[in-house]
């Protein structure tokens, strides 16, 4: 026969479920209070266990940041692939806007990934896995642009590289409010022209 004691013991919760509650709460946290507030005290109480419990899970806070860094990559590789566009150049230019869009509408996440200092070379392999994925659709757009002849062929992705490297930096400029134009987003938007520009018509190679 069940005792009392027994009836009014808590179910378990079962180990899938503790992970995916403490994700829940990591996310929670970081989009409530930024990147430096995610540790393993505020994720533990955010989700109501001890702290043990998000060491058994996750090992230790940088095994907690992994996992937002994985979600982070996949929302943003999911925000800037091609949305079916046949026209190679809308392709890459609505790539453009909307890793601007996914920038703005998700500033924890994007400060997470780009402004917390984790190198590439030393993320652990699952997570470097990730961002090389999200990086991997730009590549892949600049390719298609080259194989229709929209672009001039070249590198794809030592042009992927520089785009990104333009884009970011406008996203970052206008994040932190350091923008000197008036509308950042008609700026943006003359900027992802230039580059367009530029890449249908590249000027002479280094040294030439």
């Amino acid at each position: 026969m069940t005792s009392v004691e027994e009836n009014r013991r808590p179910a378990r919760t079962p180990s899938h479920e503790l992970e995916a509650a403490l994700v829940e709460a990591a996310d929670a946290v970081l989009l409530r209070d930024g990147p430096a507030a995610v540790t393993v005290r505020a994720v533990a109480t955010e989700a109501g266990v001890s702290p043990m419990g998000v060491y058994n899970r996750f090992g230790s806070k940088q095994g907690l940041v992994d996992v937002l860094l994985v979600r982070g990559f996949d929302l943003l590789r999911a925000s800037v692939s091609d949305r079916g566009e046949i026209d190679a150049l809308d392709r890459l230019r609505g790539s453009g806007e909307r890793y601007r869009r996914f920038a703005l509408d998700n500033p924890e996440y994007y400060a997470l990934l780009f402004g917390s200092g984790h190198r590439y070379k030393d993320m652990r392999p699952e997570v470097a896995e990730h961002a090389g994925a999200a990086f991997g659709e730009l590549v892949g757009h600049v390719a298609y642009a080259m194989a229709t002849r929209a672009l001039a062929q070249g590198d794809a992705f030592e042009l992927a590289q520089q785009i990104w490297c333009c884009v970011h930096g406008a996203v970052l400029l206008e994040i932190s409010g350091q923008f000197k134009t008036p509308d950042p987003a008609a700026t943006y938007d003359s900027l992802l022209t230039l580059l367009v520009r530029g890449a249908i018509n590249p000027g002479p190679p280094t040294g030439a």
